[in-house]
C-alpha cells in the first residue's frame, strides 16, 4: 500500500512525514473515535497537516464527529479527493453510504476498502495520519497491524476494570505482532463539578495508569467526562477548534505535543508482517 523512502511514507498520491497513529480500544463505547478526531484537531491546531482514515468500516462515526459535509470527488478511477474540514482530510465508509445504512461485508472486502483508502485517496503531504480502528482484536485491527507495520498504536480506555482488562488484549496482540504501542489515553477519567470544582471518579480511578504500567508504556493523558464534548461530537464541531483554552482541549493539546516531540520518521527496514497461523508454536 506504500513504501518508505528517506524516512517518509510514500503513498500513491501523497506522503506522511512524521507518524501514523492507529487509535485502538478493547471495546466499544469508550470514546475512541471522539479521541481520534479531537487529537487530530489538536495536532492541526499545533500547525501539523493531518489526515484521518476511518477504518471502523462497519461502525463509522468520524464524519459526524468531525462535521464532514462534502462527499469525496473522483478525479479518476484511481484517484479521489477526500473531504476536508478546517484543514483535516478524512475518508470513511460514511463518505459513500448513508449514516443509517449497514455495511454488510466480510473481512476481505473490508481489507480492500482499507487498501483503497491508502492508495486511491489524494492525501497530499501529511505530517500525521490517524487511523480509527474498529474496537477489539478482530480481523480488521489485525490486518492493519500486518499491512501498516509503521503505525504506532494509541490505546483508548476508560478507568473501569472491565474496560482496562479488555484493552490489555490490544497490547498483547501488538506485542505478538511486534507492533509499537505509542501510549494510553484514559477517557472519561473523572467528572469535575462546574460549581465547586470537585472531581468525582465515576468509572474508577487510575485505570489508565494501571493499564499503561501493565503494557510498559506511557499514560499520555486523562480526559474528563464533559457533556459539551458529547454535544459537539453529535453536531460535528470538535471542542479543540472553538474552545482551545478549555480544560479538555488543553489535555488534548498536551497529548498532541507529547506525540509531536517524539522522534519523527519511519524505519525503512520494517516490512509488512505475516501472522504465524501454526497454533502449536
Amino acid at each position: 500500500m506504500y513504501e518508505v523512502k528517506d524516512k517518509k511514507v510514500i503513498l500513491e498520491h501523497g506522503s506522511i512525514n512524521k507518524g501514523i497513529i492507529a487509535v485502538a480500544s478493547g471495546k466499544g463505547g469508550v470514546g475512541k473515535s471522539t479521541v481520534t478526531v479531537n487529537l487530530a484537531t489538536a495536532l492541526a491546531k499545533l500547525g501539523y497537516k493531518v489526515g484521518i482514515i476511518d477504518a471502523d468500516v462497519r461502525g463509522f462515526s468520524v464524519p459526524r464527529i468531525l462535521g464532514v459535509v462534502d462527499k469525496p470527488k473522483a478525479v479518476s478511477e484511481k484517484e479521489i479527493i477526500p473531504p476536508e474540514v478546517r484543514g483535516i482530510k478524512a475518508i470513511s465508509m460514511g463518505s459513500f453510504v448513508g449514516e443509517n445504512e449497514p455495511v454488510i461485508w466480510r473481512a476481505p472486502l473490508l481489507t480492500g476498502a482499507l487498501e483503497q483508502f491508502f492508495k486511491d485517496i489524494r492525501w497530499g503531504k501529511l505530517d500525521y495520519m490517524l487511523i480509527d480502528l474498529p474496537p477489539g482484536t478482530g480481523d480488521m485491527p489485525l490486518n492493519i497491524m500486518q499491512k501498516v507495520p509503521h503505525a504506532e498504536t494509541l490505546v483508548v480506555t476508560t478507568p473501569q476494570v472491565t474496560a482496562t482488562k479488555v484493552a490489555g488484549r490490544i497490547g498483547a496482540m501488538a506485542e505478538k505482532m511486534d507492533h509499537e504501542i505509542l501510549g494510553v489515553v484514559e477517557n472519561m477519567a473523572y467528572y469535575r463539578c462546574e460549581e465547586c470544582g470537585h472531581k468525582d471518579y465515576i468509572f474508577g480511578k487510575d485505570g489508565g495508569k494501571d493499564l499503561a504500567d501493565f503494557m510498559g508504556t506511557e499514560l499520555l493523558g486523562q480526559l474528563p467526562l464533559i457533556s459539551e464534548v458529547r454535544r459537539r461530537s453529535d453536531s460535528g464541531n470538535p471542542i479543540v477548534f472553538d474552545k482551545p483554552d478549555s480544560e479538555i482541549s488543553q489535555e488534548f493539546i498536551k497529548i498532541a505535543k507529547i506525540i509531536a516531540e517524539r522522534e519523527a520518521g519511519f524505519d525503512e527496514e520494517i516490512e509488512p508482517l505475516k501472522l504465524n497461523m501454526d497454533v502449536n508454536k
